[in-house]
């Protein structure tokens, strides 16, 4: 499909799945507040586009840069995959304030307080995280959309805090260990996925690139001995009598028809007394070292073994984290049986596929069977991803709808099917018209990638993503992610730290900067509609 053409087809689709929403949605909050609902579904479609633009546009960065999938194919593996995602395995309730991060009991318990506060709190975190995502992606720089959820609640929050108890008592209404955990992941993701990618990539490249490449010079000298064998007989024939030219002709149509019956006879097992011509008794011992060194052996042996652990790690992600919240009723032993049985699957596929490319080059049997090895873990951080991180979105919005429809706030809010189809649906339309930029960012210009490498860091930053949630260490999936290219970079030795200081810099001014922009928004929310 032409690029316009799927641009006009992005927006139509967008268009009339918002405005089925709303139809929908205006029923469901019985009418009430319309305006404000309109405007806060405008918030967080907002909110949910910009999410595609930075955060899923980091998630496909490497398979992107690597060339193992193009801008349209990771598009339709993000549309596929993140919606799927959100929802099949998002949950039917999320919290309404994500991370516990502040607590307004003290001020939702006044008798005066006014519950379009809460409404108003929520709509100015998605429009500020949103906003503060814009110009990140603008600039390239992929941003924690967590990070930018939670500055945009705690900046709103304090803001009410002063208006309605002063400043003394508002910056109480904020858990600031919480805060102190998202700083902590500030050095924390980054380290543990480059930590994780180095080692993974740099056993890739010892025992399966380096190999590799050893094994290309070798089967370019064999080359350049078949080449000087038949040029030194040729001339040799050149040089030779008439009768003694036919004789050895005649002798090495012989030995050609005679290899060919040995071979189906004894496979490779011949030998020089086979042969009566000294040109086939000579390649025959080329052939026998072409044989021994094994050009593929490392794509057979460690490929399959590589794609198994990703296998196992994907898969485990999907059970304990992208599929949560649907009640599967499984037990911690259906759970390694599954994986087991992936896993062993995945060997045996990959082990076949790398011995049907025996007979293609080198390069292209590494790039098929590691481009296919990067898509698979692409899906399965897009599935996980659209389960869990749509929740940035749809989290403070499914609370803004709760309000509108029951009246009353509560610690967690029902997410409609329908809700999830059109944030769902606005992410993949961010990744479409904004998320460019930020695939760049991480696909190249932090540091060149190939599908060895991408898949080393997708595997990595998925194991460090799963690791982290399952003992509940802080961590961030951009940064862990992008702290894992940093990590090929390094084994590379061409990682770009100049354009990493910016980005950087942009994951400390993340919290204050959504907050700020969140306190603003509040200010004038609250003059308009109170």
């Amino acid at each position: 499909m032409h690029k316009d053409k799927l641009s006009i087809f992005f927006i139509v689709l967008l268009v009339t799945v918002s405005g089925l929403f709303l139809f929908w949605g205006g029923e469901y909050t019985h009418h009430n507040h319309e305006l404000l609902f309109l405007l806060a579904t405008g918030f967080g479609l907002f909110m949910a586009f910009n999410i595609g633009g930075n955060d899923v546009a980091n998630s496909f960065g490497t398979s992107v840069g690597a060339g193992t999938l193009t801008i349209k194919q990771a598009l339709a593996v993000a549309a596929i995959f993140e919606v799927s995602g959100a929802v099949i395995a998002g949950g039917e309730v999320t919290d309404t304030i994500r991370k516990g991060i502040v607590d307004l009991s003290s001020v939702t318990a006044d008798a005066d307080f006014d519950v379009l506060e809460f409404v108003f709190i929520m709509m100015s975190a998605l429009f500020a995280a949103a906003t503060w995502l814009l110009l990140a992606t603008r600039k390239g720089w992929p941003v924690s959309t967590t990070h930018s959820i939670i500055g945009g609640i705690v900046g709103s929050s304090i803001t009410l805090g002063v208006l309605v108890n002063g400043t003394s008592n508002a910056f109480s209404l904020v858990h600031w260990d919480k805060i102190g955990t998202i700083a902590l992941s500030w050095v924390i993701s980054p380290v543990l996925g480059g930590t994780v990618a180095y080692t993974l990539y740099f056993y890739i490249k010892k025992y399966i690139l380096h190999y590799n490449e050893e094994a290309k010079e070798q089967l370019k000298e064999i080359k350049r001995l078949k080449r000087t064998h038949r040029n030194k007989h040729k001339s040799a024939m050149e040089n030779m009598p008439q009768a003694q030219q036919i004789a050895c002709t005649m002798a090495m149509v012989r030995d050609s028809a005679q290899t060919h019956v040995l071979l189906q006879e004894r496979g490779a097992e011949l030998s020089e007394s086979d042969f009566e011509s000294d040109y086939y008794r000579e390649l025959l011992y080329i052939e026998k070292q072409h044989e021994s060194i094994q050009a593929h052996r490392a794509l057979e042996v460690y490929v399959p073994l590589l794609a198994a652990l990703g296998s196992t790690v994907i898969t485990a992600m999907l059970l304990y984290k992208g599929l949560k919240h649907i009640n599967l009723n499984l037990t911690g032993l259906h759970n390694s049986l599954i994986i087991m049985m992936t896993a062993a699957l995945v060997w045996m596929v990959l082990y076949i596929f790398s011995r049907s490319l025996k007979k293609a080059s080198l390069d292209r049997s590494t790039f098929l069977l590691f481009s296919w090895m990067q898509v698979f873990t692409a899906a399965g951080f897009a599935f996980s991803h659209g389960s869990n991180d749509i929740a940035n979105a749809i989290g403070p919005f499914a609370a803004v709808l709760d309000v509108f429809h029951a009246g009353t706030i509560s610690s967690q809010a029902p997410i409609p099917t329908i809700a999830m189809v059109a944030f769902g649906i606005a992410m993949v339309a961010g990744l479409w018209f904004i998320g460019k930029e930020v695939i760049m960012t991480v696909g190249t210009h932090l540091t060149e990638m190939h599908p060895a490498s991408g898949f080393a860091a997708e595997l990595s930053a998925a194991a460090v993503v799963m690791l982290a949630s399952i003992l509940g260490i802080p961590v961030s999936s951009t940064h862990i992610l992008v702290g894992a290219v940093l990590g090929i970079g390094l084994v590379n030795r061409s990682a770009n730290w100049r354009l990493m200081k910016p980005i950087a810099a942009a994951w400390l001014i993340t919290l204050p900067s959504a907050g700020l922009i969140s306190s603003l928004t509040f200010v004038v929310l609250r003059k308009v509609f109170l």
